[in-house]
């Protein structure tokens, strides 16, 4: 009983990690609100002088729910990649 109860509070910690792993943000840098962008709207939303990083917390739940076919669709599509800072040496007119 007492490895079940080990068990079960583990995996209440993992859903709970899982669900406040999943957000990416917009940020704003140098006074502009720059939005994250997934493989469906990169050609709109992404910057050539502003550096992106994946946010792992989605690129996990798209995979965990990928048979619900609407959750990857919209992790990866429009939310995998989030503003993170300026691209050093790069300048808006390039």
């Amino acid at each position: 009983m007492e490895k079940l109860r080990k068990i079960v509070a583990v995996a209440i910690a993992l859903v709970m990690l899982l669900i406040v792993a999943g957000c990416a943000d917009s940020r704003t840098i140098n006074g502009k609100t720059y939005e994250p962008y997934g493989l469906l709207n990169q050609d709109n939303l992404k910057e050539p002088c502003i550096r992106y990083e994946p946010v792992w917390g989605n690129i996990l739940w798209g995979a965990v729910l990928f048979e619900t076919v609407i959750a990857p669709i919209y992790f990866f599509g429009f939310s995998i990649l989030e503003p993170v800072g300026e691209k050093q040496g790069c300048s808006p007119s390039q």
